[in-house]
């Protein structure tokens, strides 16, 4: 649960490049840093997120999805790869599997998701795409407790990010990505000082009930 520094363990979930992943590692360097990355695990062996871990000196597994028969044989494989580094938290960043209530039960209150919308909009994939199509005026992301409803837990944080004339989705995409990078950070860093916690299925932070999510990262 905790390294022999006193941080929390983390363990992060990565399915493509990484760049969250990317963030963590940069901010767990920090002297200051209350968590430590202690390994990543992906569902796809050429995901360029492994290669960030290997680079920072980070232990690697792979659960490839493709060699199991069924989510819940997968899911299994996963949790015993997980537990190998006692993590404290496990953060999804960029996972791309839909996990089952099992799994996700396992690791109540201590699995976060990023995920690229101001959740409740835009559960599920292409988010800046449907955003554009929606015609809002404003997009982000949010950080958020797993649970059994897709992209549907307890939101923790945010960032607002301005649609702009002109936007496509490549675009819109990059520039909350950006802010990706400095939210999921800063969130993790909260839990690994207790100051976060689920509850009665409900987000808290500072030891109150979260009525809304945090705006954050200014």
């Amino acid at each position: 649960m905790s390294t022999t520094d006193g941080r929390l363990a983390v363990v992060v979930l990565v399915s493509g490049s990484g760049s969250n992943l990317q963030a963590l590692i940069d901010a767990a360097a920090s002297p200051a840093s209350r968590f430590c990355i202690t390994g990543v695990i992906s569902n796809r062996p050429g995901a360029l997120g492994l290669q960030r871990a290997v680079a920072a000196g980070i232990p690697t597994r792979v659960v490839d999805h493709t060699l199991f028969p069924d989510r819940h044989s997968f899911d299994a494989a996963l949790a015993e790869a997980i537990d190998g580094f006692s993590p404290g938290l496990v953060v999804l960043a960029g996972f791309m599997r839909i996990l089952t209530s099992d799994f996700v039960g396992r690791y109540a209150g201590r699995m976060l998701n990023i995920h690229p919308s101001l959740l409740p909009e835009f559960q599920g994939l292409h988010t800046h795409r449907r955003a554009l199509e929606a015609g809002v005026r404003e997009h982000g992301a949010s950080v958020h407790f797993v649970t059994d409803e897709l992209d549907g837990g307890p939101v923790i944080a945010q960032v607002r990010v301005a649609v702009k004339t002109g936007d496509d989705e490549a675009s819109l995409a990059g520039r909350v990505l950006a802010r990706e990078h400095e939210l999921l950070p800063q969130v993790v860093g909260w839990f690994a000082s207790d100051r976060v916690a689920l509850r009665d299925g409900r987000a808290w932070l500072d030891g109150k009930a979260l009525q809304e999510p945090v705006e954050c990262c200014a």
